[in-house]
């Protein structure tokens, strides 16, 4: 845990908070911190800062002086268009996205998207914001991304996406007839990235996404898993 982040639920004054349960576990057993301490701190959603340890017990920990002056990293201006993947991949992808400061994500469907994968209980709201958390403390950051789901192809395409996508660029992972990853995209503008399920985009799909302004983009010959390709992607594209 590099940043501790805060709810607002957890402030009992406006320079004082109070967590409890995994956080507070983490802080005594894994940080072993004491009181007089230092910590790094962030309010979701918000700015960064410092506080300083005045309590601690089996339950809960009391930081006070909660001090939030520092901005969160600049986010990556870049829409994550994802094939649902297998739902026991899902954590890792989502703390992955976080980390490397992706702050919108849609979760789509296509052909080769097993329709079970839809029933997880991993794309429970707050099984989502969980790993989205982790993968922000992992960062320093406290934005938290934003998570929607496109379970129709064809009409999210053409009716929502085809708008979305206009004047930014636009790619699709995709192996096979695409040009080399770009490197190094401007941090300023606006981007959509499209990556597919483990067997990747049939045709038909791909030229939907063609056919409103995306590019075909790969990374070689090898095949990659998406928790793989995705962090792999996102550096070449914006030197992350």
């Amino acid at each position: 845990m590099n940043l501790l982040l805060l709810d607002s639920d957890d402030f009992i004054h406006d320079d004082q908070v109070v967590l409890r349960a995994r956080r507070a576990k983490h802080l005594t057993t894994v940080q072993k911190i004491a009181i007089g301490d230092s910590l790094r701190v962030g309010q979701i959603n918000g700015r960064m800062g410092q506080a300083v340890v005045t309590a601690v017990d089996e339950n809960q920990v009391t930081l006070s002086q909660v001090m939030l002056s520092q901005e969160p990293p600049t986010p990556l201006p870049l829409h994550l268009l994802l094939a649902l993947p297998r739902p026991k991949m899902l954590r890792r992808i989502f703390q992955t996205a976080a980390t490397m400061g992706v702050k919108e994500i849609t979760l789509i469907n296509a052909y080769k998207v097993e329709k079970s994968y839809w029933q997880t209980p991993f794309l429970q709201a707050e099984k989502i914001r969980e790993q989205l958390i982790l993968g922000l403390e992992q960062a320093k950051d406290t934005l938290l991304p934003s998570v929607t789901f496109a379970k129709r192809f064809k009409p999210y395409v053409e009716d929502e996406l085809s708008l979305i996508c206009q004047g930014k660029q636009n790619w699709i992972a995709h192996p096979y007839q695409s040009q080399a990853c770009p490197r190094d995209q401007s941090l300023y503008t606006p981007s959509s990235l499209a990556i597919g399920p483990e067997g990747g985009f049939i045709e038909y799909e791909v030229e939907k996404l063609n056919a409103i302004g995306f590019q075909s983009i790969g990374l070689g010959d090898r095949i990659l898993r998406v928790e793989t390709a995705l962090p792999v992607l996102l550096a070449k594209l914006f030197n992350t």
